[in-house]
């Protein structure tokens, strides 16, 4: 009887090994495999490119400043436009003060403004002699009615000069004119007098040509030939030159645009 007591016990005890095998085996699971979490990497940081220097641009060289030299002298035949202002001309008075006259050059025109009685002006060119030439000029009458402008050949303070004068009212004349003794005063002979309807009176613009060829001198007036006379006083060489006269009436304003210098 006991041995089967034993048995029953021995029994139970294998069975409950075996149960509880059993249920160890059905319950366990398999350790799951670790989840490897890979450690976030940033971003990489963007390497900027390395600059590339722009390739150096030589500088544009500056010249040296240039000193503006002296208005040079013109060649003997040539047109003075005044540009350069008047520093080749030298005015001189046979009559009259020389507080009555402003020479000067302004926006290219040498401009003689007279404000007194009887004021004889001239301006020679001082660089050039000349034995036979030609002069032409243009000139504008800006003021009163009542003056003239002269051209001058063949200039020498110590012989004389001559000299063709146009007036405003419509008369010409051409002079001989010299220096007294002491060069204090001057004289005038005329060599010849006339009118032209060429002349264009009062505040207008005219164009004049004085010629000194051999033995001859010719006066033109815009384009028109008035007169030619001989040269009696022997004068073969000098100066060229221009000039306005003031006579009771004043103030007067003339200004020259241009002067023409060429051979006959």
């Amino acid at each position: 009887m006991k041995r089967l007591v034993y048995f029953f016990v021995l029994l139970a005890l294998i069975s409950l090994a075996c149960g509880v095998s059993i249920n160890t085996n059905d319950s366990a699971q398999e350790p799951a495999a670790p989840v490897v979490v890979q450690p976030t990497q940033p971003p990489p940081t963007p390497v900027p490119p390395t600059p590339v220097p722009p390739t150096p641009v030589p500088p544009t060289p500056v010249p040296p400043p240039t000193e503006i030299p002296a208005s040079p002298t013109p060649g003997k035949f040539f047109t003075e436009e005044f540009d350069n202002g008047k520093d080749d001309w030298r005015y001189f008075l046979t009559n009259g003060k020389d507080n009555d006259l402003d020479f000067y050059a302004s926006n290219g025109l040498l401009v003689f403004d007279i404000t007194g009685r009887n004021v004889y002006s001239y301006a020679l060119y001082e660089p050039q002699v000349y034995d036979n030439v030609r002069i032409d000029v243009k000139v504008t009458n800006r003021g009163l009615n009542k003056n003239n402008v002269s051209l001058l050949c063949r200039y020498d303070a110590n012989k004389g000069w001559y000299e063709a004068n146009i007036y405003n009212n419509g008369l010409y004349d051409i002079l001989y004119g010299y220096w007294n003794a002491s060069q204090t005063g001057a004289g005038y002979e005329e060599l010849y007098s006339g009118g032209s309807t060429a002349i264009r009176m009062g505040k207008e613009t005219n164009e004049y040509s004085f010629v000194c060829d051999e033995n001859k001198i010719t006066l033109y007036i815009n384009g028109t030939k008035v007169r030619s006379v001989g040269s009696e006083f022997g004068l073969t060489r000098g100066q060229i030159g221009i000039g306005v006269a003031s006579f009771d009436v004043y103030p007067i304003s003339v200004d020259y645009e241009w002067v023409k210098i060429s051979e006959p």
